[in-house]
């Protein structure tokens, strides 16, 4: 891979050492997650399967399954919860060596949730998580070190929630500083985690410290009361990108020229979909988009690449999965404008040699003929 060019505000940076220690460095609490047996109230579902679940953790390894070097970073419970979310971490390839074991009797977060979709008011999410190993997380706990390893460091604002010094933690790393690697930031508004009326107003303080956002129009529209990619931009204007997502209807980024202070201005559809689970859709399109980033890729393959692997986790029962092979991502990405637009996507599209025989026949020969962008 190319040396990044550092007067690119969208390239990664960060010291040589530091790109060879890792490419990306993901801080945050990671739960076992317990999915249900069949859909239904957590009341009435009789036994359930356990995985793992974070956002942060979610985009690790979806990255590491993309050939990326990958480091997650937390803190876990002594206990065998613990235990299974490093190895189970690990197994995809992420580096879990700085993930610290807590001391002092804090247990590993768990939550149970519904088969439903997270935006239907039928979802429910049970969380055990207060007072968990992560919510320990700190300037004091944590090291800079491990924390500035990685060409790119990605947080969410899930950390901001679990605990006063987890805040204190991610206002120390929003701040920009020389040496710091790209920030990376995924508004990821949880509701039900914040204490207090004081959520909107410290994920906009985060935002404005990261080079790179990504934001649900959905999740603006409720946290800010802004209701377009532009009103959004308007009160992000510090990122030097900003990746506003519209679910179906598709994504929009907005990049600041370094010279100018200009943007340009990049929309791209979304995929249709054969949707199996909606959890960890927009953890798997922040690894795609960061996946195309490092690759040096042109925007709009950047966001080609964030739907891509949006649709692995879709047609994918659990919030991971494996993504298409990058050959086969490169395929689709690059093809013209009505091709992408007839893309259907089902289950099993991204497994094996005869992943292009479960699109559809109108486009099998024009992925054929496609270049790959890299």
């Amino acid at each position: 891979m190319p040396a990044p060019v550092a007067a690119d505000p969208t390239s990664p940076g960060g010291p040589p050492e530091a790109a060879e220690a890792a490419e990306v460095v993901c801080l945050g609490e990671s739960m076992v997650t317990f999915l249900p047996s069949r859909p239904g109230r957590l009341a009435d579902v009789p036994a359930f399967t356990r995985t793992i679940g974070g956002a942060e953790s979610n985009v690790a390894c979806a990255l590491a399954a993309a050939g990326h070097t990958v480091k997650w970073i937390s803190r876990v419970g002594a206990d065998g919860f613990g235990d299974h979310l490093v190895e189970a971490i690990g197994a995809y390839g992420v580096d879990t060596s700085a993930v610290r074991r807590d001391a002092d009797g804090r247990r590993t977060g768990i939550y149970f949730r519904t088969a439903t979709d997270r935006s239907t008011t039928a979802h429910e999410v049970a969380y055990y998580r207060a007072g968990s190993a992560a919510s320990a997380m700190s300037p004091e706990t944590m090291d800079r070190a491990d924390l500035w390893s990685g060409r790119v460091l990605h947080l969410s604002g899930i950390t901001a929630a679990l605990s006063d010094d987890c805040l204190a933690l991610m206002r120390e790393l929003a701040g920009r500083r020389a040496g710091r690697p790209l920030l990376s930031f995924d508004v990821n508004h949880r509701p039900a985690l914040w204490r207090d009326d004081s959520g909107p107003d410290v994920l906009l303080e985060i935002a404005r410290g990261a080079d790179l956002v990504f934001v649900g129009d959905d999740e603006a529209a409720q946290v800010w009361d802004l209701h377009s990619p532009e009103a959004i931009r308007e009160a992000l204007p510090e990122p030097a990108v900003l990746v506003v997502k519209a679910g179906a209807d598709g994504a929009t980024a907005f990049v600041r020229d370094a010279d100018s202070g200009a943007d340009t201005v990049t929309a791209v559809p979304a995929l249709g979909v054969e949707v199996v689970a909606a959890v960890g859709a927009g953890d798997a399109f922040a690894a795609g988009f960061l996946s195309a980033t490092l690759r040096g890729l042109p925007t709009e393959a950047r966001l080609r690449h964030g739907h891509l692997m949006a649709a692995a986790v879709l047609t994918d029962a659990g919030d991971v999965c494996v993504p298409a092979a990058r050959a086969h991502a490169d395929r689709l990405a690059a093809l013209d404008d009505q091709a992408w637009g007839s893309l259907r996507l089902g289950p099993g599209w991204t497994s094996g040699a005869a992943a292009d025989a479960t699109l559809p026949e109108a486009v099998q020969d024009a992925v054929q003929e496609a270049v790959p962008t890299s």
